[in-house]
């Protein structure tokens, strides 16, 4: 893996209310302060609310006055994407732009927004991800740091900055200057801003990433509350849930589309091997028992004869006396075994989702075919479902 410096993208995500310095507090943290490998990002995002918006393009942003410009100019830092439609305002349920966070349905607001922000910049794996929490209310930053803890890679950072106490909070302190220059605390007090010290303490987190579903990794309405449902679902012993009347499967709650043979195959496989002692054994010929087990249990599943004969056909070997002899080969086998691992690893984190699979746990010329699954972890299914 490569540090966070080194990325081509590199971007640097903040929440704050009424106090903007936050982010020229942050970067100059993260660019000047820090000696070794500084960490400069190619790109600012900022979540607020509307008067949160309104400052801190005023006061970042003003193209004569803005403390953004003003400290690149100081220390030479170039390239910096960041203007105000990078600036995001967050929404409530219907669309109105939050003037302030206070409500429980506006704090609700701002986790999903949050959520779902942070979802999005993490998508890049080309990118890396410094996200500070020292701004905004205690509540916002408490969600972006959950929501980093969600999706967040291991080139993705954590932080909050701490300032000298007696410059802490002033309105006109924004960063450390190069130069002296003279600014007054709430007692009329001088202060000199070259004087200050910006400290960025590095904050560890639990990454949950790995253990959450494709699906969620991809939806950009994804909900916070939703996201750690399916987080703990995903930490939870396996359990896979049958339906045969609508011939639907879900693993831990997650839906597994399958069509008709796949299912079929899939309940096959778990009849053979769950339910059954030593599973589903490998041979380079047709093996008619396995065939005929298979073709019984597809034909008590579904209604749809047209589908039946057509995968009688193909489980049929036609030779020149015309005794055509119905088997299952291993190529048709691995047909059906790649086909529903394909479709459990999208619905599912590829590390959830190896339980679930067919797999071979003997070797060589002995080798196996099963699930590694336990009757009790199946629900809605036993073989005499499908005993006609």
């Amino acid at each position: 893996m490569s540090a966070p410096h080194s990325y081509s993208k590199r971007i640097l995500l903040a929440v704050s209310g009424m106090s903007p310095q936050i982010v020229t507090e942050t970067l100059y943290a993260l660019t000047v302060a820090e000696k070794d490998q500084p960490f400069i990002p190619t790109e600012i995002h900022l979540i607020s609310t509307t008067t949160g918006k309104n400052r801190a393009v005023l006061e970042l942003l003003h193209p004569q006055t803005g403390k953004f410009h003003q400290l690149c100019q100081d220390y030479g830092l170039k390239g910096i994407q960041f203007c105000a439609e990078q600036i995001y305002v967050i929404p409530d349920k219907h669309g109105v732009l939050l003037d302030d966070i206070k409500t429980p349905e506006e704090n609700e607001a701002a986790a999903d927004f949050i959520t779902q922000k942070v979802n999005e910049l993490t998508r890049d794996t080309d990118s890396a991800l410094h996200v500070s929490i020292a701004g905004g209310r205690k509540t916002m930053g408490y969600y972006l740091g959950y929501a980093l803890s969600l999706f967040g890679r291991a080139q993705d950072r954590l932080s909050h900055v701490l300032v000298t106490a007696n410059y802490e909070g002033l309105p006109a302190f924004f960063y450390p200057t190069p130069e002296s220059h003279v600014i007054y605390d709430r007692d009329k007090n001088p202060l000199d801003t070259n004087a200050a010290e910006v400290i960025l303490a590095s904050i560890p987190f639990v990454r949950l990433r790995t253990g959450l579903p494709k699906f969620l990794l991809e939806d950009d309405k994804t909900s916070f509350s939703e996201s750690i449902r399916l987080a703990r679902t995903a930490e939870a012993d396996p359990w896979l849930e049958v339906d045969l009347t609508t011939g639907c499967l879900s693993a831990n709650g997650y839906a597994v589309p399958l069509s008709p043979i796949n299912f079929a195959f899939y309940l096959w496989m778990i009849q053979e091997s769950v339910f059954k002692a030593g599973g589903i054994k490998r041979s380079k010929s047709s093996n008619p028992d396995y065939a005929s087990s298979f073709l019984t249990l597809y034909q008590n599943l579904s209604h749809e004869l047209k589908d039946i004969e057509i995968t009688r056909d193909r489980l049929t070997t036609k030779n020149p006396n015309n005794n055509n002899e119905i088997g299952m080969d291993s190529k048709w086998m691995n047909e059906r075994m790649t086909a529903v691992k394909k479709s459990f690893k999208k619905a599912l984190d590829n590390h959830v989702a190896q339980v679930f699979l067919v797999t071979s746990p003997r070797k060589n010329n002995h080798k196996t075919y099963a699930i590694a699954l336990t009757e009790q972890q199946v629900i809605g299914f036993t073989p005499a479902d499908c005993d006609g």
